[in-house]
């Protein structure tokens, strides 16, 4: 049986950390990030802040958030997406691949820690997520630099 596709992993890892590798057949490495993004989840009542901001509730949504907890989310996030991906079936990773996750990572902390200063408040669930767009992109744009400097003859 072939290993999942990168898409596929992709996706499962959006929705859940840790089911990505669970599909890959990494088992321990999967319930291990399942069990860390449940036990950050609860301790920085990050469901319940969901809740609050899908339901316009966004002062509530602040008030709930532990962000001392709540920090450690978006690299275990977006380290068990990138972490799947490299081991599904079908990636053909290049050089730097990780920089847009790294990048993305950062910019979600950063977009975590700045939501409730923006003049728009929408909220510690919305706006890290709107941070996290640029933060890819910078990450893929550094990556392809990084590349074409290594290709370029030596001068």
């Amino acid at each position: 049986m072939n290993k999942p596709k990168k898409h596929e992993i992709l996706l499962w890892n959006i929705a859940l950390p840790g089911f990505g590798q669970i599909l890959n057949k990494k088992f321990i490495k999967g319930i291990t990030f399942v069990f860390m993004e449940f036990i950050v989840n609860v301790q920085s009542n990050f469901n319940l802040a969901i809740k609050h901001s899908f339901t316009n509730n966004i002062e509530q949504a602040y008030d709930v958030i532990n962000y001392q907890w709540l920090m450690f989310y978006p690299c275990l996030y977006m380290f068990a997406i990138w972490d799947g991906y490299r081991d599904a079936e079908d990636a053909k990773l290049g050089p730097y691949s990780y920089l847009p996750f790294v990048f993305g990572a950062f910019a979600l902390t950063i977009g975590l820690m700045y939501s409730n200063t923006v003049m728009i408040r929408i909220g510690p669930v919305f706006f890290p997520m709107l941070c996290l767009i640029p933060g890819v992109f910078v990450g893929w744009v550094i990556k392809r630099i990084f590349i074409h400097v290594e290709k370029s003859p030596d001068q």
